[in-house]
Order: C-alpha cells, then sequence, then structure tokens
C-alpha cells in the first residue's frame, strides 16, 4: 500500500515530472563534446591509434559515462538524508513510534516508487539514446554472467545509496545542524563514486584508497563490470565485496535509528 501510494504520488503531476527527467539527458551531448576536446588535445580521439587515459579510449569514455548515468539514476537519493534530518529536527518523526510504520521500511518503499516512476518514463530515451550511441560500445555486449553481475551491481547499488544516505540523515539525532556535514559527504560522494571520471585516472598513491571505499559501487563499478574493466577472476571477490558494504550499512542505519529513537525527546510537529 505504502508502495502503491507513493508511486501514485510520484505521477499526479506527469508532465512535470516527465520534462524533469528528460532534461537530465541535455548534458550527454556536453559531456560528449567535453571528453573529445581532451582526448583530441593530448592525440588522438579517433583513428587506429586513439589516445588512452586510463585505460579508457575516447570511445571507451562515452560509453562509461552513458553507464555511469544509469547506476547514479539508480544509486542517488536526493534529499534523502537532509529529510530525514529534518523530520527530526521538527519533530514529524514522531508520527513513525506512534503508528505501526518503521520509517526506513517506508523511506525505502517511497524510493522503489521513485525509481519505478524515474524509468517508466526515462526508458524510451535511454534506449534512443544507447541506440544511437551503439557505436561507442566497441566490444559488445558482455556475457551473460558478466551482464548479470553488472544487474546485480545495479540492485544493491542502489541499496547501498539508501541506506549510506539513511544512515548519514540519523545523525539529526545527536546534532541540531547537519547540512554542512552532509554537503561535504555528498561532495566526496560525487567525485569518488566515479561519476566525473574514471577511478582508475587517478594516481596510484590514491587509487588503492579510493578502491577500498564503498563510493565506487555508487557508479564506477556497475559501468566497469559492462565495459570488461573488471576482470572476471576478480569479479566474484568484488561482487562478495559490494554485499558486505551493503550488509554493513544495513546494520549501520538499523543501529543509529535504534539509538537515536531511544534519546529523542519529540519536541515540535
Amino acid at each position: 500500500m505504502i508502495l502503491k501510494t507513493s508511486l501514485g504520488e510520484r505521477l499526479v503531476y506527469r508532465g512535470d515530472f516527465a520534462l524533469g527527467t528528460l532534461m537530465r539527458f541535455m548534458p550527454i551531448i556536453t559531456q560528449i563534446f567535453l571528453w573529445y576536446a581532451v582526448y583530441d588535445s593530448i592525440g588522438a580521439a579517433e583513428g587506429d591509434n586513439p589516445a588512452e587515459i586510463g585505460g579508457f579510449r575516447f570511445r571507451d569514455m562515452v560509453a562509461y559515462y552513458l553507464l555511469t548515468m544509469i547506476a547514479r539514476a539508480f544509486s542517488s537519493m536526493p534529499g534523502l538524508a537532509s529529510g530525514i534530518a529534518q523530520q527530526i529536527r521538527d519533530g514529524e518523526v514522531k508520527r513513525y513510534l506512534i503508528q505501526p510504520i518503521d520509517l526506513v521500511t517506508f523511506l525505502l518503499l517511497t524510493r522503489v516508487a521513485h525509481k519505478l516512476a524515474y524509468y517508466v518514463i526515462a526508458v524510451a530515451p535511454f534506449a534512443l539514446v544507447f541506440f544511437l550511441a551503439r557505436d561507442y560500445f566497441v566490444d559488445g555486449w558482455p556475457s551473460l554472467p558478466v551482464f548479470l553481475a553488472f544487474c546485480a551491481s545495479l540492485i544493491m547499488g542502489f541499496l547501498i545509496g539508501f541506506f549510506l544516505e539513511a544512515a548519514i540523515g540519523m545523525i539529526g539525532f545527536w546534532f541540531l545542524e547537519v547540512s554542512s556535514l552532509l554537503f561535504v559527504i555528498m561532495l566526496f560522494s560525487f567525485f569518488l563514486s566515479g561519476h566525473m571520471f574514471p577511478l582508475t585516472m587517478l594516481p596510484e598513491e590514491f587509487l588503492w584508497f579510493v578502491n577500498f571505499l564503498p563510493f565506487k559501487y555508487l557508479a564506477y563499478f556497475p559501468a566497469a563490470i559492462f565495459l570488461g574493466k573488471i576482470p572476471e577472476d576478480q569479479l566474484a571477490m568484488e561482487m562478495w565485496i559490494e554485499v558486505a558494504w551493503l550488509v554493513f550499512f544495513i546494520i549501520l542505519c538499523r543501529v543509529a535509528y535504534a539509538r537515536g529513537v531511544k534519546r529523542y525527546s519529540g519536541f515540535g510537529g
């Protein structure tokens, strides 16, 4: 019922929701021209010997950017952490304490509804963009096991993104104002997830540390799986590491909520 109601809320203003969804595809053209200029300035963007940056040729880079768009569409949770912190500060969270509705489950289902509504509208533009950019996927379609790993990484990326942001929002139980902290964490997440550029472009002395963090599973990891940048003999281990991070953030979110509720005073509202 929560999922159905939330889905209906997302589709009330269909025109506005559809327009906002379609406008997210506009930066694609800008990114293609930007990376073409970068590759062209250091060598050749096209030809028999195209330039490489971090193991990515120009066509690989365009394909990578398109795939990270899909990954970020799954894992991004705009307004989730700040919304939880505001509900705690304003006293709205107490309604989840007196009704048979779990806050985390309620928010998870509303995010699932949002993603479902988004992809119902975005599936056609995504299909058109990938069809027009099909020549950029020079290595073709991945094998079935690799594609299944790609799909699994998208789902786990969604769950990691949700429980990570929800856990950050729970900090509102301890601190009245968390907007500055949220900004810093989201800034690190945006850059270290691989959304701006492949993580292999980072210097080796930083790359090992970035690979240790969970942010890469939000954007870089699914795209790298699809493009074959993760060796198949290492893929299973990487997937289990992602599962471990997911379990960690689920536990962290639940523990933070349980302890936060114990010290919650219920003012405001």
